[in-house]
Order: structure tokens, then sequence, then C-alpha cells
């Protein structure tokens, strides 16, 4: 099976290992970063139905279990509202990983970040490294 190109797969495909937070019923993204090659994890506040090739963990991202995220080179979210930038944010420093993130519509980003408009229209937030972890 052919899959479209996708500039956010694209993306995070430069990654080994990922974990999606809030994978929610649509698990696209995760299932085209496994078909070339990454190692993904999603994760819920629920229990989900995901595709064979994703792990699923029942996890809170306000309340995580680090053993999830422990050899995760990047953590995103898509779809992610304001109050979690922060708890995504700190459990991705708290890894060492990166962390990446898309909103609703016209909701801003809680923290630092750097914005990658991505072909197609969506923006993709890259939060930043640099700065006091409370900022």
């Amino acid at each position: 099976m052919n899959d479209p190109r996708s500039p956010l797969v694209d993306r995070l495909a430069d990654f080994e290992c990922v974990v999606e937070v809030g994978v929610g019923r649509r698990p696209d993204v995760a299932r085209r970063l496994a078909r070339r090659g990454v190692d993904v994890t999603v994760t819920d506040v629920v229990r989900r139905d995901v595709p064979r090739a994703l792990a699923f963990v029942l996890d809170d991202v306000t309340d995580p279990d680090p053993s999830v995220y422990a050899d995760a080179e990047a953590v995103y979210a898509l779809n992610c509202p304001p109050e979690l930038h922060r708890p995504l944010r700190a459990l991705a420093r708290e890894h060492g990983a990166v962390c990446y993130f898309t909103t609703l519509g016209g909701d801003q980003p809680a923290v630092a970040v750097d914005r990658e408009q991505l072909p197609g229209g969506e923006t993709l937030y890259r939060v930043r490294q640099d700065g006091p972890k409370g900022k």
C-alpha cells in the first residue's frame, strides 16, 4: 500500500523512537511513521484501538508513567489543547526528547516555541530547548 507523503510524517520520520500523546481516534500519523520504520508508542487517557504496528499505553500526560517515554527521541501531540502544552514540554524535557505539537485552529502555544509552516498550511510547533524550565 502506498501512503501519500505527509510533511508532518516526513518531519517526525527522522527519529528512531517517538511517542504520540493523546492519539484519540486518529492514529494515521503514528501508523505512517511505523510504516517508515519508526518505533512508535501511542498514549491516551482512555483505551483506544490502534493498528498492530503501534504500541498503545494507557497514560495521562499530566501524571505520566516515566517508563513510557524513557527511550523516546521525540514526543508529539496533535491538536494539543493549551492546557497540555506545559505538561507535554515538562515530560519531553525530563526525558531529553524533542517536543512537537499542533493545535486546534486559533489556539496559541502556551510555551516558548519555534513555528514551522508545513506545506499544506499546517503549523508545527517545536518547543524551545533553551530558557528556564518554568517559562
